[in-house]
């Protein structure tokens, strides 16, 4: 059977890949910070609930050990992140961001990506068939947010999309530097979720679609890439 942990899983897209992957036969590790919300979640899904902060070192190296314990890992799911919106859920624009608000998004969105990712690389590595997804956003597209009429060229943040453009890179290296492993980002799609204040246009079913879709790939499937439900995106 095969074993997925999915981060920031107690809600959003992160609780409907968890209950759909659950449905295709595997056995899913909930990652949450929220003790509290982290057992109601997994409880109402049949999931093992492993309690995880991406930001914390302790955190991570625990879950881990949970995770070992347990007999292994197959998939990473990296879901955890924050978009970081300021008053009144305004998109914090060019004019307002600062070093410390950039600084606490990339702490979720990247290095916590990296964090749990190296963490859990030795576990990965036993695994017959290791999947990583990382997910990312439309707003990561360089070509996106430089080409103007796109929905993407309008949107006015600086830390999120940049957060999202690193983790692309992430999943670009990572995949070259482990072959064996099918390492790609994923995008969603403008979901109606907490992390953006619920103002998405889509359902959480469907924005879970592609996470799903590539925690599945098998051994000769894509590495390196960067999709939507449609297909590989441009850079």
């Amino acid at each position: 059977m095969t074993a997925t942990l999915i981060t920031g899983a107690n809600k959003g897209l992160g609780y409907e890949t968890a209950r759909r992957l659950i449905a295709a036969g595997h056995t899913v590790y909930l990652g949450s910070r929220d003790a509290e919300r982290g057992h109601r979640a997994a409880e109402q899904l049949g999931a093992r609930l492993v309690l995880l902060d991406t930001t914390d070192d302790a955190s991570v190296r625990a879950a881990v050990e949970a995770v070992r314990a347990d007999g292994g890992l197959d998939v990473l799911i990296n879901n955890a992140g924050v978009e970081g919106r300021g008053e009144n859920n305004a998109v914090i624009g060019a004019a307002d961001v600062t070093a410390a608000h950039m600084r606490q998004t990339f702490e979720t969105n990247v290095f916590g990506a990296v964090r749990v990712l190296h963490a859990f690389l030795p576990l990965l590595q036993r695994s017959a068939a290791p999947v990583v997804v990382n997910v990312s956003s439309g707003l990561a597209s360089l070509a996106r947010l430089t080409t103007p009429g796109t929905p993407a060229y309008a949107y006015p943040g600086v830390a999120y999309p940049a957060s999202k453009t690193a983790v692309n890179m992430i999943t670009v290296q990572y995949a070259k530097a482990f072959p064996a492993m099918r390492i790609n980002a994923v995008e969603p799609g403008f979901t109606k979720t907490d992390l953006n204040g619920n103002t998405g246009v889509q359902t959480v079913e469907q924005g879970a679609e592609i996470i799903v879709r590539m925690a599945q790939v098998g051994p000769d499937g894509p590495t390196g890439g960067y999709f939507d439900s449609e297909g590989p995106l441009p850079w």
